[in-house]
């Protein structure tokens, strides 16, 4: 067994908006049950409550996106990145009491904050106070890429007995995310991802969320990182969840009788 005076301390992380994903499911049979005129009004006020929450980004305050989901996880999935963790509860309590809830069946929620962990940069250093000037802001506060298709998964690092990311040195573990860092570089401009951390926050550890225009761009980086040693030895995958842009107008195709 390793010696706790092997171990060296925890790597730092900057930390900026929080991220909340929440999943649901159409209850068709109720939906149906509506009259023309109350599915109307529930339309409305869902479109009404996407606007107000996409709205955030002309101030900077936040960014949501909304999507279609493809298979039998769910249907709809709203992603809302706001500075705390009340504005979260409020658009999810604002949504909660809408019509169209009312015909939704929760399916899934995951609740993180953006992160870019200081491996390879030293550990906590004056870096956490100029994450916050320049181009890493964007990183930390970003706003939601307009891309046709997202791809959205929890997932965490192996604590086995043979294996155990969190007993590997700090050198050890920046040299194995170097490498695989190095892979997520070669899809620059192919896909854009957006890594959350949810110790204490949700059951994995990390969400992960890539944004394309190509979904097979999905399946190409995922494969690359599988053989990568870091993923290979060490990674846990939840769920995927892969779903459409829902943009104002789309929610009304998707949901017509």
């Amino acid at each position: 067994m390793n010696e706790v005076t092997n171990l060296s301390n925890a790597p730092g992380t900057i930390d900026g908006w929080y991220a909340l994903h929440m999943l649901y499911r159409v209850d068709w049979a109720r939906w149906r049950a509506r009259s023309s005129q109350q599915r109307e009004e529930a339309l409305a006020d869902a479109e009404r409550h996407m606007a107000g929450a996409q709205s955030a980004e002309e101030s900077h305050q936040g960014s949501s996106a909304f999507y279609w989901l493809l298979g039998h996880k769910g249907d709809l999935m709203a992603v809302h990145l706001r500075p705390s963790v009340d504005e979260l509860s409020a658009l999810e309590t604002d949504f909660a009491k809408s019509p169209l809830a009312e015909c939704l069946l929760p399916s899934y929620s995951y609740l993180s904050i953006v992160e870019l962990s200081t491996h390879g940069a030293g550990g906590r250093t004056q870096d956490a106070q100029e994450a916050l000037e320049g181009a890493l802001r964007a990183r930390l506060e970003p706003d939601l890429p307009r891309t046709r298709y997202v791809c959205f998964y929890p997932m965490s690092k192996l604590r086995g007995e043979q294996r155990n990311w969190y007993m590997l040195t700090a050198g050890e573990r920046q040299e194995l995310m170097r490498s695989h860092g190095l892979i997520g570089r070669e899809y620059a401009g192919k896909v854009r991802q957006i890594i959350t951390g949810s110790m204490g926050l949700d059951d994995w550890e990390w969400g992960v969320d890539l944004f394309a225009d190509d979904p097979l761009q999905f399946k190409k980086i995922v494969y690359e990182m599988r053989f990568d040693e870091v993923s290979a030895r060490y990674a846990l995958f939840g769920a995927f969840y892969v779903g459409l842009r829902v943009e104002s107008g789309d929610l009304r195709r998707h949901l017509a009788l």
